[in-house]
């Protein structure tokens, strides 16, 4: 067996270096274009995924969110939540958040939006939004009548760069007019302006909590949300349930659990386009395969014909032409591998802008072994039924034609 396989092998490998180089050249090209093409989609979507949980992280709920419980509006004793929480293993600080509705006023212009106070000494241990400062400076503890502003909410410069309703571009340093629901109507002074790349976080606004007690006359212990971001290399779950084992009533998020509602549909919608391309581009490689060989069956089939009437197996005939496959498909996944770490590299440099943030391309390993197994499993039926056919036909046919 392993003999005949030798000799296959060898007759393929002098079929391939005989054979046409301009066929030999373009075959090689289709097959890596069709396997970038099947690792090229789903590293667009992991790409997608990584900077949606970046931002969510990042920007917006840490690594969990603790949210009231059921109907409740708040989360009431919020100190003493906060004091439970920042003792529990694995956790490296959480920030109390209360957010409220407000119109912003700034030169006749106005917009509704949600104005969220926050300790900003707790906020730099659990976001990074203080480093995303593009003009003027974040938000100091104990400061009165200071408001930072979220980009989207300020606006540009240049009003095409607005991704909807804005104040006009505000800058650092301008004054805006704040209505509460509570009736009190505020002037402010724009400390900074925010740009985190995040819409969630670039589309609002945030005052300390000193400030928001000033404006309800009265002391907040209560919040809207508890946001808590856990020491490098925790899992996430188990502090999830470590929060509850120390007494938290309130519900509990990962980032993963708010990650698989907000996108879990489109996640489902990305995976089933990429299916498809998958498929789609199987097919292609098959078809484009099963032409060529079929081709050259043909054209070889009086040599085919002369090697069975001298005794050669039909067996080893057919190997012939399956290893000529595979040895296509290694040289197009090879080449194929080479484009798709070159299309990286320059997405890298030049990566796809996204309303969330910068999305470059994100290639699992898992996804070159199995879609290089896939392309080889369809290689192997384009290669061996237009070889079986052939190797099956009577001897004085195939030596006539």
């Amino acid at each position: 067996m392993l003999t005949d396989l030798r000799v296959s092998f060898f007759l393929a490998s002098r079929g391939i270096l005989r054979g046409s180089r301009g066929s030999l050249y373009l075959t090689v090209l289709i097959i890596a274009m069709v396997f970038t093409n099947m690792i090229f989609m789903p590293s667009i979507i992991l790409g997608f995924i990584k900077v949606a949980e970046d931002q969510i992280i990042t920007y917006q709920t840490g690594n969990i969110i603790i949210s009231p419980h059921g109907d409740e509006r708040f989360i009431e004793d919020v100190s003493s939540l906060l004091e439970k929480v920042n003792r529990i293993p694995g956790v490296l600080r959480a920030s109390a958040h209360y957010g409220t509705g407000v119109t912003l006023r700034y030169k006749g212009n106005s917009i509704g939006s949600t104005v969220v106070a926050i300790n900003p000494d707790d906020e730099r241990l659990v976001t990074d939004v203080y480093q995303k400062m593009s003009d003027g400076d974040y938000l100091a503890d104990g400061e009165n009548d200071e408001i930072i502003i979220g980009i989207h909410t300020s606006g540009h410069k240049d009003p095409s760069l607005d991704m909807g309703v804005t104040l006009g571009y505000v800058k650092a340093g301008d004054e805006v007019i704040v209505e509460y629901t509570n009736g009190v109507s505020k002037a402010y002074h724009v400390k900074g302006i925010i740009e985190t790349g995040s819409f969630y976080a670039d589309q609002g606004a945030y005052i300390t909590w000193d400030e928001l007690e000033s404006v309800f006359d009265r002391k907040v212990d209560y919040a809207t949300e508890l946001i808590i971001k856990t020491h490098p290399g925790t899992y996430e779950p188990e502090v999830k349930t470590m929060l509850y084992r120390f007494g938290i009533r309130e519900k509990v998020q990962t980032w993963q659990d708010i990650l698989e509602e907000a996108m879990g549909r489109a996640v489902q919608n990305f995976s089933m386009l990429n299916s498809i391309t998958v498929v789609v581009s199987l097919i292609i490689a098959i078809v484009v395969l099963f032409i060529v060989i079929m081709i050259k069956t043909l054209n070889s089939r009086r040599q085919i014909g002369v090697l069975k009437a001298i005794g050669v197996d039909k067996n080893i005939i057919i190997h012939n032409y399956v290893f000529q496959v595979l040895i296509l498909t290694t040289l197009g996944v090879i080449v194929g591998t080479a484009l798709v770490e070159s299309m990286v590299a320059i997405l890298t440099v030049y990566p796809f802008q996204f309303p969330d943030g910068e999305v470059t391309p994100v290639v699992a390993a898992s996804d070159l072994v199995n879609n290089t197994i896939m392309l080889y499993v369809a290689s192997f039926v384009a290669g061996y039924i237009p070889a079986w056919q052939v190797a099956n036909e009577d001897i004085l046919t195939a030596m006539r034609s």
